[in-house]
Order: C-alpha cells, then sequence, then structure tokens
C-alpha cells in the first residue's frame, strides 16, 4: 500500500450523563484524508482545505497524533505525506480536532502495516487532541477511533470499553454558527458537585449502558439526563433550553450540549423520528437569526476507516 483515503467520522461526547467518560461515532459526517508514502523520508502535511490550520507536524493535531504513532513503532525507511480535507467545522463540538488526530493516527499505522491495533492507536490519538484541548482524553477520539459508544473506564491505565448501538438510533445535531473556546466551556464548571447529584448522574450513566447494551429506547431516554454539566454551559449557547423543548416536544429520546458546545444533539428511534425532530429544532432556531447547520447521522459501527 503506497497511498490511501479513509473518512474519520464526528463524534459526540458526554451524552449528558457521561461527562468526559462515554461518546459516540457518527456515520454522516467526518473528515477526509490522504497518506502517501514518498522516498524523501519524514513526516509532512502537504495540503490542508476546509480550514485554516498549520502545516508545521509539532502544531497540527494530525502531525503530532502521527508522529506518535512512529515514535511507538519506530521511523520507516519511506517519508510520508498527510492530506487534510476537513469536512467537520473546527469548534463546532462534535469532535473536530478528534477526527484528525484518529485518522492521522490510523493512516500512519495502516501505511505501516497495521503494527497497533486501533484500539492502541487512541493512545497516539490522545495525544494529538491534547495539542487542541490541553489535556489528553479520549471521549471523543475512542468512539471515532473504534466507532458505535465507547466508554473511557479509566486512563491509567486507559481502559476503553466498546458498546454496541441500538441498529435504530439515529442522532441529530444542530451547530450554531458562533464559538465557544473549550477553556471558557471548562472555565464556568464547578471544582466539586453535591453527593445528591453526584448519585443521580452515576444513575443515569449506568441506565445509559444498559439502554444501550439491552436496547431499551425508553432507558436511554430516561437517562439521558444531565444534573452536573448542563446547568453550568447551557448559558452559552443562546437559545438553548427553546431548542432542547423542541427536540423533547418532537419526540426525541433526550437532547443535550454535544462535547462543549456549542452543538445541541438529540437522540431519536428511526430515521423519521429524527427526520421530525430536525425539523422541529430548524424551527425552533430559525427565528434566532444566528446562522447554524444540521446532520442527521445514523451511528458508525466501525469508527476511522479507508474509503474505497
Amino acid at each position: 500500500m503506497t497511498e490511501l483515503k479513509l473518512f474519520a467520522p464526528a463524534s459526540i461526547a458526554n451524552l449528558n450523563c457521561g461527562f468526559d467518560v462515554i461518546g459516540v461515532c457518527l456515520q454522516a459526517i467526518g473528515d477526509e484524508m490522504i497518506f502517501r508514502k514518498t522516498a524523501e523520508k519524514g513526516l509532512r502535511i502537504t495540503k490542508i482545505t476546509g480550514a485554516s490550520l498549520p502545516f508545521e507536524i509539532d502544531k497540527n493535531v494530525a502531525g503530532v497524533a502521527a508522529q506518535a504513532v512512529l515514535d511507538e513503532v519506530g521511523e520507516p525507511d519511506f517519508g510520508i505525506e498527510i492530506e487534510i480535507h476537513k469536512k467537520i467545522r473546527t469548534g463546532s463540538g462534535i469532535g473536530s480536532s478528534s477526527a484528525s488526530a484518529s485518522g492521522a493516527a490510523f493512516g500512519v499505522n495502516a501505511l505501516l502495516g497495521y503494527p497497533l491495533s486501533k484500539k492502541e492507536l487512541v493512545a497516539a490519538a490522545m495525544k494529538g487532541e491534547a495539542l487542541a484541548s490541553g489535556s489528553e482524553h479520549a471521549d471523543n477520539v475512542a468512539p471515532c477511533m473504534l466507532g458505535n459508544f465507547t466508554l473511557i473506564r479509566g486512563y491509567g491505565p486507559l481502559d476503553v470499553v466498546q458498546i454496541p448501538s441500538p441498529s435504530d438510533l439515529f442522532a441529530v445535531v444542530l451547530h450554531p454558527q458562533i464559538e465557544i473556546k473549550t477553556a471558557d466551556a471548562r472555565a464556568v464548571l464547578e471544582p466539586t458537585i453535591s453527593l445528591k447529584a453526584a448519585i443521580t448522574q452515576w444513575g443515569n450513566l449506568g441506565g445509559l449502558v444498559a439502554g444501550l447494551c439491552t436496547q431499551d429506547y425508553d432507558l436511554i431516554g430516561r437517562s439521558l439526563q444531565d444534573v452536573v454539566i448542563e446547568p453550568l454551559r447551557k448559558k452559552l449557547i443562546p437559545f438553548f433550553d427553546e431548542l432542547k423543548r423542541a427536540a423533547l416536544h418532537s419526540g426525541a429520546l433526550g437532547a443535550g450540549i454535544s462535547g462543549a458546545g456549542p452543538s445541541v444533539f438529540a437522540l431519536c428511534r428511526g430515521r423519521d423520528q429524527a427526520e421530525k425532530t430536525a425539523f422541529a429544532m430548524h424551527q425552533a432556531y430559525v427565528e434566532t437569526g444566528i446562522e447554524f447547520d444540521m446532520h442527521i447521522s445514523a451511528i458508525d459501527p466501525e469508527g476511522v476507516r479507508i474509503m474505497e
């Protein structure tokens, strides 16, 4: 294999009750990346479209993740060129930097003959993600790399649990075209929470995982509640309450903030319901005067993959 093109999907992190520990992979949205071997040794980013990002390896999340793979397995006797074609808006809250990092780790590993497993590649992708967010976390890179839902049970050592998705589950994402910096979204959080809130949140997270594993859509819906993060962060997203209310009234299982925002997601049973919810969310937001993007997506079972 001397050249490959891959798809690096978007993702939703936190899912209300699973702050920093759970995420899901989206099928309909993702970056495209091209990797090729060259005679001249070294790692280079040669083309970027769709966003204004640095070409320097140590300043680009894809470059850092790609180098992390090489640091792990050793430098090859050939060079590697990377093209990045961003289809996920940066700062959208649906894992734009994670897609770049995961795609880069996967692509370099593929050119090297797959010395590392996908789960092993999560750690390399986390290093790229750290460049964007300031810390190594996997709630976006893990679902992007592995597909479906993933639970980060712990980081010492990294323990990623793959969770299957019910076959008829769909996601709707509305992305207001405003910027919320991750640092600002972190700054509004409280350093401690009450025991009552913790118990409620633990119960919801357990319920969500159980609902996914048993394909119990009602349990999934009951569990998509956030009493810890959403009350603090929703003020950063204009008209969040109205948008969430429209999603729930339309029949969505649940709705909330995607990652650090500003995107708002809803999970739905069936494509018809997803389209109904997307219409309701569109109608609720179109009057605000804020430009936005809409996405409807099935859950992606595979994660980063080579495009045919």
